[in-house]
């Protein structure tokens, strides 16, 4: 049944990341992926958050939420791809600033996640 949750969560996660990906955006920076992972850091502090603050929080439900949804909406194996083909394409600045970024906007959004389930009391 575990399997179930996370298949779910996982498909609605890919859609959703599917979703920013048709966006029309003309960059040769990858934005998308950074909004992407930003957005989905912010969604597991917020899980995280949450989970944290219930004593009675449902295996199923972040199994669903955290291991599904945010598993199959961000996407590190792309990050890595595009940083990787910004150094091959001498792009060593660009690719620079987009690892930084990545990282510290990431971070910060798991924190920014936590910070808005405590707001909200849940």
């Amino acid at each position: 049944m575990n399997f179930l949750f996370v298949a779910l969560g996982g498909a609605l996660g890919a859609i959703g990341r599917y979703a920013i990906s048709l966006i029309p955006v003309k960059t040769d920076f990858p934005i998308l992926t950074l909004i992407t992972n930003i957005l989905g850091a912010i969604l597991i502090g917020f899980i995280v958050g949450i989970v944290s603050n219930k004593d009675n929080a449902s295996d199923n439900a972040v199994l669903f939420w955290k291991t599904g949804v945010c598993g199959g909406f961000t996407t590190f194996s792309t990050f890595s791809l595009e940083a990787f083909s910004l150094f091959e394409n001498k792009a060593y600045l660009s690719g620079s600033i987009y690892i930084v970024l990545s990282v510290a906007f990431c971070i910060l959004g798991v924190l920014l996640g936590k910070k808005i389930s405590v707001l909200l009391q849940l």
